[in-house]
């Protein structure tokens, strides 16, 4: 019993103490908020660039991926349509696949944005 109970501290405390997804269209302009949308850009940077599988785990390639999401936050916040960034956030947050940055849903919002407005012809 106490070996499950460990496993399963192991399991459940790194996701426990990872900041949460702030929804860029809930962003009420808070200190606290903010903080919450900095630490989130920091562990998701630093999962996807030094715990998984690409090893790119360099502060210069950190810091550059933090300040892209960090913009692409602040781009979010401002968006018009939020419809499609609530389904670009549902497509690459809520998914099977872990894409959750805000870089990337700042780069989808902006396509089906695009696309939306496009229509089929010769």
């Amino acid at each position: 019993m106490m070996k499950f109970v460990l496993g399963f501290a192991v399991l459940v405390l790194p996701f426990a103490a990872s900041a949460a997804f702030v929804n860029p269209m809930e962003f009420d302009g808070s200190e606290a908020q903010k903080q919450e949308v900095i630490e989130y850009i920091k562990a998701k940077v630093k999962a996807d660039y030094c715990d998984g599988a690409v090893d790119m785990c360099q502060p210069t390639t950190l810091r550059m991926m933090e300040k892209q999401n960090l913009t692409a936050f602040k781009n979010l916040t401002k968006v018009k349509n939020k419809e499609i960034l609530n389904k670009v956030i549902g497509d690459y947050c809520e998914g099977a696949f872990d894409m959750c940055t805000y870089a990337t849903l700042d780069m989808m919002y902006k396509q089906n944005l695009k696309a939306s407005g496009e229509q089929l012809s010769w």
